[in-house]
């Protein structure tokens, strides 16, 4: 566990962006993580890009595994709250997916540093991080589920039904697979395409078979804009 205590004063003033001390090492953390490769970077090397010792790093974060783990729970959190909440949502399942895709390839894209990226690491298939992988294969599912609905619905409507066997179910896992593929473009070209956000999550409802009109699926989604937290405050 981190010492919750406020650590010692730092070695010069704020470099990073971030209101604390925590977010500015998670800032640094995630440019080194994503440039120089995990193994190849210290806690004294995040402490010097912060401009802290690394004595206060320990205050926030006990190990580098910890950092590691923050960062990575971060990139899932917010879509599986999402998607948690789509799946029980009674809508469409077409403008269910485009929401998630639409949200979640967004906030790939948008940070600062591709933290998706990290997916790829070894010490991720370790106990140490058997957490995340839950909470990212719960997401998995839950694209699964929705993408499920969109297949039945295009199934069902199929005149005459296809009498054929039933279609793979890998084929649901392709959206969810489709939007961590805006990771590797970002690796590939360096910088986030600004065009994902429109593009995806009309892509992931076509891999499908979904040949639709997109902006009545799109206006659908918009009416999915509510989050968990908005209705469970109502």
């Amino acid at each position: 566990m981190a010492n919750p205590g406020p650590g010692r004063p730092r070695l010069e003033q704020r470099r990073r962006p971030g209101k604390t001390p925590r977010a500015e090492i998670l800032d640094a953390a995630a440019e080194l993580f994503t440039n120089n490769g995990y193994a190849n970077t210290s806690t004294r090397r995040i402490a010097d890009e912060v401009g802290i010792r690394q004595a206060s790093l320990y205050h926030h974060f006990a190990t580098k595994d910890d950092i590691l783990d923050a960062l990575l729970a971060d990139t899932v959190a917010d879509a599986l709250a999402l998607s948690r909440w789509l799946v029980g949502v009674d809508a469409p399942g077409d403008a269910r997916l485009y929401r998630l895709v639409e949200f979640d390839v967004t906030q790939l894209c948008a940070g600062r540093w591709n933290l998706g990226a990290l997916y790829l690491l070894p010490e991720l298939r370790t106990e140490r991080f058997a957490e995340f992988r839950r909470q990212r294969n719960l997401l998995r599912r839950d694209y699964a589920a929705l993408a499920g609905a969109v297949i039945a619905t295009l199934r069902a409507t199929e005149d005459p039904a296809p009498s054929g066997p039933a279609l793979d179910p890998a084929v649901a896992e392709l959206p969810f697979r489709l939007v961590e593929s805006s990771i590797s473009i970002r690796s590939d070209d360096g910088r986030s395409p600004k065009w994902a956000a429109q593009v995806f999550p009309v892509a992931a409802l076509q891999v499908l078979g979904w040949s639709g009109d997109v902006a009545v699926v799109a206006e659908g989604a918009r009416l999915l804009l509510k989050t968990p937290e908005s209705e469970s405050n109502k």
